[in-house]
């Protein structure tokens, strides 16, 4: 499954406006960005995909495009989708990126899997 460049080039665009560190990763047929080595943001086809505090999920859904995340017909606690028309402005985008930045300060990083000896 293919991603929407562009919406890639405009998350990295801010996070090095802001300076924010972060690194890429494909996964999940998308690209994530990875900042202090967890989890904050992906675009996954034409939608972005940002992790937030569960008791934020509630309060945004009805914010346009917006959209509980679910890849298994259940929706995945933390995560969210964010259409195209909920980020279709800088100010939008811009929204959803400092939302999942703020939260990314207090989100807990995936346990690295141990590399086998040798």
């Amino acid at each position: 499954m293919a991603f929407d460049e562009e919406l890639a080039a405009r998350v990295r665009r801010y996070f090095q406006r802001k300076e924010v560190a972060f690194d890429e990763k494909r996964m999940m047929g998308g690209l994530c960005f990875m900042v202090d080595e967890k989890m904050c943001l992906g675009v996954s086809e034409d939608r972005l995909m940002v992790r937030l505090d569960s008791t934020d999920v509630v309060k945004l859904v009805d914010r346009p495009g917006a959209a509980p995340m679910d890849f298994t017909d259940r929706p995945m606690k933390g995560f969210f989708w964010v259409y195209k028309e909920g980020i279709s402005t800088s100010k939008d985008l811009t929204f959803w990126i400092e939302k999942a930045l703020a939260f990314n300060l207090f989100a807990k990083a995936s346990k690295k899997k141990k590399k086998p000896s040798k």
